[in-house]
């Protein structure tokens, strides 16, 4: 495990998760959300995002938080593992309600400077639309560009305590 992709709906706990799989591992850690967002929510146009994410997958070690499908493409074919988080919409959506009745108004560590948590109906109907919008589209990019994968899958907080705990330093350095 080292070059590891950490996919899902919003609200699913992506972040937490791979803030706490780089901990223990070692492995640098890559938030999308920074890399793509520029202050004020403004998007990184199409061409230099792609150019971003080339860059940052010619590593030889990472973590890389952030579904972003427009780019699997190009993250599937050098990642060596895919955690995907595959909560429940309702579970997702309470926790991105939660997350911005607690945080509104301020950044979080994972996003971009300048991008302050907000109440967003677009953002919150992707969300609620995920798994009939996203979830196919991720489903065809890891049968065409993902083959070599097996997604481990998370449906609930307790697989992913039990993930974490089978994991040591040494995984980091394992070879894929």
């Amino acid at each position: 495990m080292r070059r590891v992709l950490v996919i899902g709906c919003s609200g699913a706990g992506k972040s937490t998760f791979a803030k706490r799989l780089a901990t223990r591992t070692g492995l640098p850690l890559v938030s999308l959300d920074a890399a793509f967002w520029q202050p004020g929510w403004v998007e990184t146009p199409r061409e230099p995002w792609r150019q971003r994410v080339a860059d940052l997958v010619a590593g030889d070690n990472w973590i890389m938080d952030g579904t972003f499908v427009a780019t699997l493409d190009l993250r599937l074919p050098r990642a060596d593992t895919v955690i995907w988080f595959d909560h429940p919409r309702r579970v997702c959506m309470s926790w991105v309600l939660w997350r911005i009745a607690t945080t509104y108004g301020r950044g979080r560590p994972e996003m971009a400077p300048g991008c302050p948590e907000r109440l967003d109906l677009g953002f919150l109907r992707y969300v609620w639309t995920f798994d009939t919008q996203f979830r196919p589209r991720i489903e065809a990019a890891l049968s065409q560009h993902g083959r070599h994968l097996a997604p481990v899958m998370f449906r609930h907080d307790a697989q992913v305590r039990e993930f974490l705990d089978r994991i040591t330093p040494v995984d980091a350095t394992r070879a894929a």
